[in-house]
């Protein structure tokens, strides 16, 4: 089943660029089921979109598979660098990546204000 063309997709041709770097995340014991290239898109509209993890486009792949994936490539490898940051670098992304981590900086500096602003910081409690 063919899905619909978003915006924020890249060409199969970029991606095939970073296949290989994605791939590397976890050792491989069954095929898989799911086409790399649309959890990856999914992501990008995650990404450039902003919207919430359940609120992804039904053509995607579900959610939590998404989530899981995203997880892996997030994980920091020894250079200080996490492998979705250098795929998205490769296929000029890192665009969305920067303007996400701003967004979700600032929200999470808001949350804690307005717990400090209660009173409910680590320091109040008895």
């Amino acid at each position: 089943m063919e899905r619909k063309v978003y915006p924020s997709d890249i060409s199969r041709e970029q991606f095939e660029e970073i296949r290989e770097l994605l791939e590397s995340a976890k050792r491989r014991t069954t095929p898989r089921k799911q086409d790399l290239y649309d959890v990856f898109c999914a992501i990008l509209y995650l990404l450039k979109n902003g919207c919430t993890w359940r609120a992804i486009p039904g053509d995607f792949p579900r959610w939590n598979l998404v989530r899981y994936y995203f997880d892996q490539w997030m994980v920091l490898r020894a250079d200080g660098y996490s492998l979705l940051e250098q795929a998205l670098k490769k296929s000029g992304q890192a665009r969305a990546y920067r303007e996400w981590t701003c967004r979700e900086d600032a929200l999470w500096h808001r949350g804690f204000a307005k717990r400090e602003e209660r009173g409910h910081g680590a320091t109040e409690r008895i």
